[in-house]
């Protein structure tokens, strides 16, 4: 799809990584060493929303961990992300301007290599894509609308994107 309008080009907004851990504190701490080991930054806690006895997690109770990358390092992450799971994802990954999957092992990831202080850990890794505008409506001072049709992303351009700059495709194309 060739679009002469530099507007409707799309890009990679963000790269989020995800370990969820349940109620088990010991493997928190573990989570965090292994996102901070693969990312080089500080990740955060994340915490549950609600209470549900029957798994034994409380309000506000840390279930797992996280880190958010922009620009290069969000770039490089996908790409190792995507090599640990040899350039394929499904179609079913792709919703709502983004593209969810996951690494069931971290040791997949190139460069990466096995720490028995950390155990097996998978995670989940979230790309948000966006288009050039996008600010307009997030800004705090004289925000303003974007037309659905400007913001809205479709699965055949996120496949293209994809395709284009990682060389990934969906596991129906092969």
């Amino acid at each position: 799809m060739a679009n002469s309008n530099p507007m409707r080009e799309i890009y990679l907004d963000k790269v989020v990584v995800n370990i969820g851990i349940g109620d088990n504190d010991n493997m928190f701490q573990n989570a965090r060493m292994l996102l901070e080991k693969i990312t080089g930054k500080k990740p955060v806690a994340t915490l549950s929303k609600r209470r549900r006895p029957e798994l034994g997690i409380r309000k506000d109770q840390i279930i797992g961990a996280m880190v958010t990358l922009r620009n290069a390092d969000a770039r490089n992450l996908l790409k190792k992300a995507l090599e640990a799971n040899e350039n394929v994802y499904k179609d079913s990954c792709i919703s709502n301007n983004s593209l969810s999957f996951g690494v069931k092992e971290y040791i997949y990831l190139q460069g990466v290599k096995y720490d028995p202080a950390i155990g097996m850990l998978g995670m989940n890794v979230n790309a948000a894509f966006a288009r050039k505008g996008k600010r307009v409506e997030l800004k705090r001072i004289r925000a303003s609308k974007v037309s659905k049709k400007h913001g809205g992303i479709s699965k055949e351009e996120i496949k293209e994107y994809m395709q284009k700059n990682f060389g990934a495709k969906t596991g129906e194309e092969e």
